[in-house]
């Protein structure tokens, strides 16, 4: 490699989702190089290690002891340690542990370099077939059916494809939440298993895809990605809502965060609305 790890670093490290080939050559060489990786689950880590044959201090690093960790963690890297941090697969930091001790890093100015790799978000999107230019992720819904449906309504306007990440205990729940939610015939797609022998992704209406897992098509095995169709953009009647609403907000912020503010309420998107909102000042 070209490069060369830096003292007192932090490296942020994206490992394979699934299948231990996608270990990216800097991602290897990375974990090679430092003194310590920092692992959500050690033992799956080593798995890993034990792959691309290396042999490295391993410090567990997760949800339960990230904050009791953080102080002797922030030492390491002072006194010159190179660490890595990695989670139990993907990129650290989606839906995972890692955020506490990368905004203590750079709240103290240490060096941070992020090495990226696999995401199950992009790995699933890609093959999905629905719309990638606009995208929101969501993580993991709450656990409790109530909560989980207040989340899902409060989504219903949104028009961009929507990304959640769900179990296999609770991914009949969801579907079933979301055609509530969004309704049995808005377009979805479930992938599970990815990079792995048993891949599955599958695209239907939330009613079918509720149906498949239902009856098996679809088995309740591995992590699971739900990906759902944006709502239709409304009628251009909106429109005179919509100038409305900018007109109000350019009383107080200024066009690009009035621009900013009406696409957080209408779900639409901000460059036309900047533009939308340029005009109505200019036309003053």
């Amino acid at each position: 490699m070209a490069e060369t790890l830096q003292k007192g670093t932090l490296y942020v490290v994206a490992t394979p989702i699934g299948n231990l080939g996608d270990i990216s050559t800097r991602a290897a060489w990375v974990l090679a190089g430092v003194d310590r990786v920092l692992a959500e689950d050690t033992r799956q880590t080593r798995r890993l290690l034990e792959h691309l044959d290396l042999h490295k201090t391993l410090t567990p690093l997760h949800e339960h002891n990230e904050d009791r960790q953080l102080a002797q963690v922030l030492e390491w890297l002072r006194s010159g340690e190179m660490l890595a941090l990695v989670s139990d697969a993907g990129t650290p930091l989606i839906s995972d542990p890692g955020f506490a001790l990368v905004r203590a890093a750079r709240e103290q100015g240490l060096p941070l370099v992020t090495i990226p790799g696999a995401s199950a978000v992009t790995a699933a999107l890609a093959v999905a077939g629905l719309p990638t230019d606009r995208f929101v992720f969501e993580g993991f819904l709450p656990p409790k059916a109530g909560a989980r449906r207040r989340a899902l309504e409060a989504l219903g306007r949104e028009t961009r494809t929507m990304v959640f990440y769900e179990s296999p205990r609770r991914v009949a729940g969801a579907l079933a939440d979301m055609a509530g939610a969004f309704g049995g015939s808005r377009v979805a797609v479930v992938a599970r298993e990815l990079t792995k022998a048993h891949e599955q992704s599958v695209q239907g209406t939330l009613a079918e895809l509720a149906d498949q897992v239902a009856d098996g098509r679809i088995p309740l095995k591995g992590e699971f990605v739900l990906m759902v169709a944006g709502a239709e953009a409304e009628a251009a009647g909106l429109d005179v809502e919509v100038d409305h609403l900018l007109v109000q907000l350019l009383t107080r912020l200024s066009v690009s965060d009035a621009a900013r503010m009406a696409a957080r309420i209408t779900g639409q998107g901000r460059g036309g609305l900047y533009q939308r909102a340029l005009a109505l000042q200019n036309r003053e």
